[in-house]
């Protein structure tokens, strides 16, 4: 018991003389002018997962791909988990997208109704599979990220 107590003493004295690396909540993207980097995630019904990923590489990746060759995106990577998980943390795809900065990933891009007008002049065809792929989701979330991996000298 006497081990116990010293084992848990050290353990608060250690922590109480070590400075937090932030506040409380996730630390703060870098300045206006910095990259900005956002994971959307999309979990799909089961079994549909092949047809969501068809859908999304069909008609919002060439728009993705449009977009990052007017420079607002500066890259875009396309993951799946390798194993599963628990229903309730599972997720099919991340699409990670570094914008240019907070304020192009934040707000509305002029130019996208032109791009898709240009992508898919196909225009009910183009709705209705975007409308099939948002039906097989179960859920779909967006999670801006921060590096902070320290620089070592």
């Amino acid at each position: 018991m006497r081990r116990i107590l010293f084992a848990v003493l050290a353990v608060v004295i250690a922590a109480s003389t070590v400075a937090p690396l932030s506040a409380q909540g996730a630390p703060p993207q870098g300045g206006a002018d910095q990259p900005y980097a956002v994971e959307y995630y999309y979990k799909c019904q089961w079994g549909h997962q092949q047809e969501f990923l068809q859908l999304f590489l069909k008609n919002h990746y060439p728009l993705l791909e449009k977009i990052k060759a007017t420079g607002r995106i500066l890259s875009l990577k396309i993951e799946s988990p390798a194993y599963h998980t628990t229903e309730d943390g599972r997720w099919d795809y991340r699409v990670t997208i570094r914008y240019k900065n907070s304020t192009v990933a934040t707000t509305s891009n002029p130019d996208e109704e032109t791009f898709i007008s240009e992508l898919w002049p196909d225009k009910e065809t183009y709705k209705k599979e975007e409308q099939r792929r948002f039906e097989i989701l179960l859920g779909h979330w967006d999670l801006p990220v921060t590096d902070i991996t320290p620089v070592m000298k």
